[in-house]
């Protein structure tokens, strides 16, 4: 008699009495028993821990390398940032100004966003509004080919086909800020567009089928329904390409000239922070004054990428709101 009780039991009271069961053992059986939940919730909050103490370590450790330049090698802060002198290899008052490395990075930054946004976004529309099926069959692929491409064959591309182009329409030696801009404008279009043609699907059919029943014509509600309904969206695209075109260091360096003098054009070569830290890092001493002066460019390139975040999570708020 018993027996068939517990055959016929419910399958709730079977899952209470696991739980009671799980409750009365110990730790140890909870991590191997398949039934307890303990061993998910301790993988889930080990992983986000590990996330939230990796990015803190990193934060703090760039943030004590990058402070030994003021801290011990008693630079000056204000000189250091708006000083357009970087000599630090003259033996009688070198000079550390990181003026022209912060203007090549915005500046790479601004035209790089310039150049892709609008194509970019095109292509967005192309794909969620105008061919949705060839969009999603083949244009979504390409993107996520060209997204997976490295960056280094980018630099490549500048290397052989921009750097000449502007040599021979431009003059000069080809290697210019523009010639940056350009290649990391080509480097983050794919990030824009995958991420621009998510937030136009995104838009409520509602909003479009409203906007056709008042005899909107199809370019009339993806320009005044579609886009402004999606445009948090897209500017969080934008923002997110910038952040990457900030931090590129490799196709950068192989175009834009590598030079320390402020730029007069766009025409003229130049370096970013990225570039400056790359070429000059392994030539120099640690816990020498150009070392440390490194690692405050790297400390300030950590600032401004959380800009870019706080930033993108500032629209992302707003949007869901």
């Amino acid at each position: 008699m018993k027996i068939s009780k517990i055959a016929t039991a419910d399958p709730a009271s079977r899952l209470d009495n696991n739980a009671k069961l799980i409750n009365e053992k110990g730790l140890l059986w909870r991590l191997t028993d398949r039934a307890s939940e303990t061993r998910g919730k301790m993988f889930i909050y080990s992983s986000a821990l590990l996330m939230i103490v990796a990015v803190i370590a990193i934060t703090l450790f760039l943030m004590i390398q990058g402070l030994r330049a003021f801290v011990v090698d008693h630079l000056n802060f204000w000189t250091f940032i708006t000083g357009t002198q970087w000599y630090p290899d003259r033996t009688v008052n070198p000079s550390y100004g990181a003026f022209p490395f912060i203007f090549g990075s915005m500046a790479v930054t601004f035209l790089a966003a310039l150049i892709a946004t609008p194509i970019a976004i095109g292509t967005a529309i192309f794909m969620a509004e105008l061919a949705k099926k060839w969009g999603t069959k083949v244009m979504q692929p390409v993107i996520e080919i060209l997204v997976g491409i490295p960056s280094v064959v980018y630099g490549l591309i500048g290397l052989s086909i921009i750097v000449p182009f502007m040599r021979q329409h431009f003059g000069g030696s080809g290697f210019n800020l523009l010639a940056g801009a350009i290649v990391v404008g080509i480097m983050i279009l794919p990030t824009v567009a995958s991420i621009a043609a998510d937030s136009i699907r995104a838009v409520p059919d509602s909003l479009r089928q409203a906007s056709y029943a008042i005899g909107a014509t199809k370019w009339q509600t993806i320009w005044r329904v579609v886009i402004p309904a999606a445009g948090s969206s897209l500017v969080t695209a934008i923002v997110l390409g910038m952040s990457r075109a900030f931090g590129e260091a490799l196709a950068v360096q192989m175009v834009i000239g590598n030079v320390t003098k402020l730029p007069g054009s766009i025409f003229d070569p130049s370096a970013t922070l990225t570039t400056i830290i790359t070429l000059s890092m392994g030539h120099s001493t640690m816990g020498s004054v150009l070392n440390d002066a490194l690692w405050s460019l790297g400390f300030l390139l950590l600032l401004i990428s959380y800009v870019f975040i706080v930033i993108i999570r500032f629209l992302s708020r707003r949007r869901n709101a």
